[in-house]
């Protein structure tokens, strides 16, 4: 009797990997937040996560592994019905849109009066800076006051208009447990030639990556705190601007998320600045859409700004 043996199928092992990938990115939700809230630090990558599929695919290209090569489609698959959208071209502009400019100035910008003249070129509705300190927020309002008639600060964050602007009040977004004075929320009603939209921006506590995994406590409390002001929002149309310091995809985000659309169009990686990894500095709506969202040049700051076309319902 003859004895037949079974040879090993080729590309087992980045099969495996590929169907892995494809796991993580399709049920991100299920990988716990703990300990070290790996669950958060895996979403405020999660696009990348696409970047495995390269290497598996040549290793089975080179290695001709037919199941590594078929297995492979299934990440690709899985990425592209979670971010192809945001590959696709802007939608056609309407007569309903607003532009707004998003953007972290940095508390130790070289040069605010630079950063103010290239965000007043991008000709937005609405530009929200954060970071604002004493010293440089003159040189912001002496530029921006040029083409921008309308404006609020409150602490370090603010918003400047061409639209009138009313109601404005500082939002309470602090952690708990900071005791220093600290200011980083503000909702203003901007009346557009559209109706009145409540705008509110926002400058969440950022987080660190070390040893025990992504400190985003403050962060995630803060991102609460957000939420339930834009929830009690009497006003229908609301559009959030900030430098949240979490991506979209980041389950600390969620109490905005669930409320608000997010961009449809656009990755706009902002931070940092000289290479973009992450795109924390977020523009956000309710009853209206969110179009194409892209990044701007680089200012003096450690972020890149990042400018929208909004489209009121």
């Amino acid at each position: 009797m003859d004895l037949v043996t079974s040879r090993p199928v080729r590309g087992r092992v980045p099969a495996a990997l590929a169907v892995l990938t494809a796991g993580l990115l399709a049920f991100h939700r299920a990988v716990p937040n703990t300990p070290g809230r790996v669950g958060s630090l895996l979403e405020s990558f999660l696009p990348w996560l696409g970047l495995v599929v390269v290497p598996l695919f040549l290793h089975g290209l080179l290695r001709r592994a037919p199941a590594a090569l078929v297995a492979v489609l299934l990440p690709v698959a899985v990425w592209t019905r979670l971010f192809g959208g945001l590959l696709l071209p802007a939608d056609a502009a309407g007569p309903r849109d607003l532009v707004v400019v998003q953007h972290n100035v940095a508390d130790d910008n070289p040069d605010p009066a630079g950063t103010a003249r290239a965000l007043a070129d991008a000709g937005a509705d609405l530009i929200a800076l954060e970071e604002l300190v004493p010293d440089a927020l003159p040189a912001y309002e002496r530029v921006l006051g040029a083409r921008y008639p309308h404006h609020v600060v409150r602490g370090t964050v603010g918003l400047w208009s061409r639209h009138p602007l009313s109601g404005a009040r500082a939002v309470d977004i602090k952690p708990a447990d900071l005791t220093e004075p600290w200011s980083r929320g503000l909702r203003a009603v901007a009346g557009t030639p559209h109706g009145e939209v409540a705008v509110y921006v926002a400058h969440l506590p950022s987080v660190r990556i070390g040893p025990g995994g992504l400190a985003s406590a403050r962060r995630d409390e803060s991102a609460a705190l957000l939420g339930r002001a834009v929830a009690a929002e009497p006003l229908d149309r609301v559009i959030l601007l900030g430098d949240l310091n979490g991506t979209a995809d980041d389950r600390g985000l969620a109490p905005l998320t669930s409320r608000l659309e997010v961009p449809r169009r656009g990755f706009a990686f902002s931070f940092p600045a000289g290479l973009p990894l992450v795109r924390i500095d977020q523009v956000m709506a309710r009853s209206a859409a969110v179009g194409l969202l892209r990044a701007l040049p680089a200012t003096g700051s450690d972020h890149l700004p990042v400018t929208a076309r909004i489209t009121l319902r």
